[in-house]
């Protein structure tokens, strides 16, 4: 395994882990990561709120729970995040549950990009550093298979798309990027994640 990313993966945390690191640094008014601003703090809380809504009310498909149960390795999903990324935030709780659902084929880790600087500029997203990403490790081979992120293709569509129309990104397409994670229900992440794990099965990366 590269060093860059073995190295992220001594430095990384559980999904219980991350959620009390978030949580502690929010009751100190903080957020994660190197930059500190009112904006961010108010991010993570309302990232709080997304998590916590988002743990109770996700649900993984019948589909997607065999298919993880049934991969013939187990794997460590790596993921670059922070507490104020609204995309992560609609993101992890899903992984979370997969992780969970996968009868411990997938062991899910965080890492905080800012302090992880090495590691995030492996994995960037047209030379920015956009997150989360999702670096897909095989435990037995230890090397890195696969990368998913930042956000789903849809997701990802409708952020070009409104770029491209009105040249910028501001709270508007912000807000209709959150309305269309609650509209998908998480089922885009899990699609997209399983046919990569499959890809990966059945040696198609």
């Amino acid at each position: 395994m590269k060093s860059i990313v073995a190295k992220g993966l001594f430095n990384s945390h559980s999904y219980p882990e991350y959620r009390k690191l978030v949580t502690d640094l929010l009751s100190q008014g903080k957020s994660t990561g190197n930059d500190q601003s009112e904006s961010l703090t108010h991010y993570t809380s309302l990232n709080e709120a997304r998590m916590n809504r988002l743990e109770k009310t996700i649900k993984i498909s019948e589909d997607v729970i065999s298919k993880l149960q049934n991969l013939n390795n187990h794997y460590i999903w790596l993921v670059i995040s922070e507490g104020w990324c609204g995309d992560a935030a609609q993101i992890l709780p899903i992984l979370n549950k997969m992780a969970l659902a996968s009868d411990k084929k997938i062991d899910l880790k965080i890492v905080l990009r800012d302090e992880n600087d090495e590691l995030m500029s492996q994995y960037l997203t047209n030379g920015g550093k956009a997150i989360p990403k999702v670096i897909v490790i095989c435990k037995e081979a230890g090397i890195v298979r696969a990368d998913w992120g930042p956000r789903p293709k849809g997701a990802s569509e409708l952020m070009i798309n409104y770029k491209k129309e009105f040249g910028v990104i501001d709270e508007k397409i912000k807000t209709d990027l959150q309305l269309w994670y609650l509209a998908d229900k998480g089922i885009s992440v899990q699609e997209e994640l399983v046919q990569i794990m499959e890809n990966i099965k059945y040696n198609r990366l």
